[in-house]
């Protein structure tokens, strides 16, 4: 597993950061990402884009205020 904390990380540069990271992965791999809010946008642009992203596999929980931590697989 890999993990990406962007909570300090501009807004605008974290989607495509996250994007790069995933695609580093190989196949069976997951992308455990820490986030200061619901990354249900960020679910939904992969399930529409990403060929390689497993949507069942995807998880993710709160675990405080301000940090959600989800795990993104990649067939």
């Amino acid at each position: 597993m890999h993990r990406l904390d962007v909570r300090d990380m501009p807004p605008a540069e974290r989607h495509p950061t996250i994007r790069d990271a995933f695609d580093d992965l190989d196949a069976g791999e997951r992308l455990i990402l820490v986030n200061d809010h619901d990354p249900s946008p960020l679910f939904y642009e992969f399930k529409a884009e990403v060929d390689a992203f497993d949507a069942d596999g995807y998880r993710v929980e709160q675990r405080g205020e301000g940090e959600f931590v989800a795990e993104l697989p990649k067939r």
